[in-house]
């Protein structure tokens, strides 16, 4: 019997990818650089700012030292529109309120910073909703390192075998997989079921409440 669901942020929990594309636009056009779609940024992010910055100057054909300029710059940015247009997933809500009923523990493991995960988190559904929300920060090595979930789920006393990680991304899977727990790859957010199934998580889910039945809930 699962304990515990963690679940990955952008693209799993939020339909992120407005405020992620005006950010990283605005940016971009700071150095006189061309913008990005917002099917080219589902591709870019999964593992960190830096890695989006990389690859989202790196396809205008930015070098290294543009690139490094403009990290602070798109950190600046996202404090500032990190809400854009931000909201649940379609069945979001109603998994969320289901599971709380059958008392499962609720945590976000993201590679967003602590505080724009937070703010994200508490802006769509309320402080103190989730019983942890763990964003990058000083001592857990980014996903796909497995110590963000395990570290969630010591927090919330509960075995990996206890655990259901959840996410859309090829970074997600290689996350779940290695820290033992029972993975889901989810189809509603930015990757593709195709790159998710190539890893073999344990499940697939084209919806929110396709959740419930893999829990037998």
């Amino acid at each position: 019997m699962y304990k515990c669901c963690i679940f990955d942020l952008d693209g799993t929990l939020l339909d992120t990818v407005h405020a992620l594309t005006k950010t990283m636009n605005l940016t971009l056009a700071e150095f006189g650089l061309e913008p990005v779609t917002e099917e080219e940024t589902k591709l870019f992010v999964g593992d960190g700012y830096r890695n989006f910055v990389i690859r989202a100057f790196g396809s205008r054909g930015a070098g290294e030292q543009t690139i490094g300029q403009a990290c602070p710059v798109y950190v600046r940015f996202f404090q500032e529109n990190c809400l854009y247009r931000v909201d649940a997933y379609d069945g979001i809500r109603e998994l969320l309120a289901r599971l709380k009923e059958r008392q499962i523990r609720l945590a976000v493991v993201s590679n967003k910073g602590q505080a724009q995960a937070a703010e994200n988190i508490e802006y769509v559904f309320g402080k103190g909703y989730f019983d942890l929300v763990l964003g990058e920060r000083e001592g857990i090595p980014r996903k796909p390192d497995p110590a963000g979930p395990l570290y969630a789920a010591r927090t919330l006393g509960a075995s990996p075998a206890e655990c259901l990680y959840l996410g859309d991304t090829n970074t997600d899977m290689r996350t779940g997989i290695a820290a033992g727990m029972d993975t889901v790859g989810v189809t509603w957010g930015f990757r593709s079921r195709e790159e998710l199934a190539a890893f073999h998580p344990r499940y697939l889910a084209s919806h929110p409440l396709d959740i419930l039945r893999i829990m037998g809930i």
